[in-house]
């Protein structure tokens, strides 16, 4: 059983059993802080070879990460499940391991045929941490892992980026941290919004509200912010991270209405094996979450009827082609 397929098993089962940690954080010595003038600290630099370099089986796509004139702040989900701990240590080979493998490879390199792709590596919040009904634990470990996302992201600012424009972009645990980074970045700097190009803040529902960061709606539209949160067709979302989301975008279309655009407007996913799959599938947005059928061809992860894991996954050529696209719109404009 493969590693993904035993969350989702986990998960179909017992939330809390497999997940909670053994002792209060008050109680909890975390890992060491991060120094993000180590590359070993980030998953992903344009200048060494991760696994944001990859493309995926079947595809006619490049690298390009030399020669992109825009880099993308890419923060990753959740893939520390440990009961022995609230927060990932990045000296755990095994925790690497296993972010390289799905969301470096299957969600950063997205980006990879348009800008220079940054992916720190940070103490993530162990999954559970975003199941606790009671108490403060689970918020003073998700406090702990933005806490280095921040850090980051001003060694990013300060070293790698070099005024250049720019994209933030995440997925579930690592979106929550990226709505983080527009409001005490970007919605109050107008010189970081003039080259924020836009935040695909995917997987992870907010209450925040942006006056100087509008929800994207169209395919070309810069300085804005894209989301969703998949399920299957015809589902109801009431969860506190999943649910209804007032930025949710449609992926095929890039507009925020509800119309529904069919599958062979899908340009093509990744299925797990990082397999390009064409017309993976439709979409619609309905009532600030997304639908979607089940793809015919490919496997694609999915746990009650929600395809959370497979945010990016379903979309990848879509994202792929939408970030040129925006990035072009960006220079035109200018």
């Amino acid at each position: 059983m493969s590693k993904q397929i035993l969350i989702i098993f986990c998960l179909s089962i017992s939330l809390t059993s497999c997940f909670k940690p053994l002792h209060h954080f008050s109680y909890y010595t975390p890992p060491p802080t991060p120094d993000y003038s180590l590359a070993t600290n980030w998953a992903a630099l344009p200048d060494k070879k991760d696994s944001a370099d990859a493309l995926p089986i079947n595809s006619e796509e490049k690298d390009l990460q030399s020669t992109a004139k825009v880099d993308v702040f890419y923060i990753h989900p959740t893939v520390n499940f440990s009961p022995s701990n609230w927060n990932g240590n990045l000296s755990n080979k095994r925790l690497n391991r296993r972010a390289d493998k799905y969301p470096i490879r299957m969600q950063a390199s997205a980006f990879n045929g348009s800008c220079k792709v940054y992916a720190p590596r940070y103490r993530q919040a162990t999954l559970y941490s975003f199941m606790q009904k009671k108490g403060t634990d689970g918020q003073q470990a998700l406090n702990l892992a933005y806490s280095d996302v921040k850090k980051a992201f001003d060694y990013f600012l300060q070293n790698y980026n070099h005024n250049r424009p720019f994209i933030i972009a995440g997925h579930s645990q690592g979106s929550l941290h990226a709505y983080q980074l527009l409001s005490e970045y970007i919605e109050n700097d107008p010189e970081l919004r003039k080259r924020m190009i836009a935040a695909y803040i995917i997987g992870m529902s907010s209450e925040k509200t942006f006056l100087e960061i509008p929800p994207c709606d169209s395919s070309t539209q810069v300085g804005c912010l894209i989301s969703w949160n998949s399920f299957k067709w015809g589902a109801k979302s009431d969860n506190q991270y999943l649910a209804a989301n007032k930025y949710c975008t449609n992926p095929l279309s890039w507009r925020r209405d509800s119309t529904c655009v069919g599958s062979e407007f899908n340009l093509g996913g990744v299925e797990r094996h990082f397999k390009f799959i064409n017309y993976a599938c439709d979409a619609k947005v309905q009532n600030g979450i997304l639908w979607v059928h089940k793809p015919k061809e490919g496997r694609f992860a999915k746990f009650g009827q929600s395809y959370h894991v497979s945010d990016y996954s379903l979309f990848y050529f879509d994202i792929r082609k939408n970030v040129k696209d925006r990035i072009a719109a960006y220079y035109k404009n200018k």
